[in-house]
């Protein structure tokens, strides 16, 4: 019985149940599109597929990244008492893991409409290839930005049938967006990865880091600000989105001086920026039904 519960243990921590920021971060996106899409009017059905889909998924990405990371892991000072990296659990046990919650995922995605179900390929493609960019790609943070926003060409499909171009701007925005805050997060290791020799935006931007996530900040709410105008919002989604725009403005004094725990801090404080940004959308949404 110990066993079990010693392994029930390591298994919640490879996928991160400790940690659902992350879940956090792939799932406003997907709200943002759901509830833009739908115009407010939102089944409990999708809301409930999307929610526990974006947790199931999030998690089998963490059990594929400790897969791809296992010998990095152990060399990193974030990483190294991870599961796996820390021989706590097999390499085998973490592809499981992935395979067994991947299915539940796609048990929900059965439920949906056909074109929903096309586009939940190319979202596992990107979940399970995320994780190895970072061995050739001097950008995966942009891959990375497309891996957490493919729920929202999802989303917008399982509530309209169809994407439009307004989809595909919230991607567009959501990628800056995911660039700027896994930046923030790459700044963390950055003396690790370079050791190591992953490729990070941290590392590619440099001495520029931070005016980087600056502009992609800014192209961010410049982003999601076309997409209100194109899907006609009103009033209190932009002022969601001054909300935010200030929000995201308290992490540069948190990452100005490059030190761990306040980029640590900034990357968490962006879970406020995607409820804020949400909220915005609901709150207008609720006014024009």
């Amino acid at each position: 019985m110990s066993f079990l519960v010693s392994r029930l243990k390591s298994y919640a921590l490879l996928i991160r149940l400790h940690k659902p920021i992350g879940t956090l971060l792939l799932l406003w996106p997907t709200l943002w599109a759901l509830w833009m899409a739908s115009n407010g009017d939102v089944s409990f059905h999708l809301f409930l597929v999307f929610t526990v889909g974006t947790f199931l998924m999030r998690s089998a990405g963490c059990a594929i990244n400790d897969y791809a990371d296992r010998n990095y892991d152990p060399h990193v000072k974030r990483t190294q008492y991870r599961p796996l990296a820390s021989g706590q659990i097999k390499s085998i046990e973490a592809v499981s893991v992935a395979l067994v919650l991947s299915a539940f995922a796609f048990m929900l995605v059965l439920t949906l409409n056909r074109l929903t179900i096309s586009l939940s390929f190319v979202a596992l493609f990107l979940a399970v290839t995320y994780p190895f960019t970072k061995r050739f790609f001097v950008i995966p943070q942009a891959y990375l930005g497309i891996a957490f926003g493919f729920g929202i060409p999802m989303a917008w499909a399982a509530q309209t049938n169809e994407l439009s171009l307004t989809t595909w701007i919230i991607l567009l925005a959501n990628i800056f967006w995911a660039v700027a805050y896994d930046t923030e997060y790459a700044m963390v290791d950055r003396d690790d990865d370079l050791k190591l020799g992953i490729h990070t935006t941290a590392i590619l931007f440099g001495k520029y880091d931070v005016s980087a996530v600056f502009v992609c900040h800014a192209i961010f709410i410049a982003g999601l600000a076309l997409a209100g105008s194109l899907n006609h919002s009103g009033v209190l989604f932009y002022i969601g989105l001054l909300g935010a725009l200030i929000a995201l403005s308290f992490q540069y004094p948190m990452i100005a001086g490059r030190e761990r725990d306040g980029c640590f801090r900034a990357f968490n404080h962006n879970n406020l920026v995607g409820g804020i940004v949400f909220m915005g959308i609901f709150l207008d949404s609720v006014m024009n039904i």
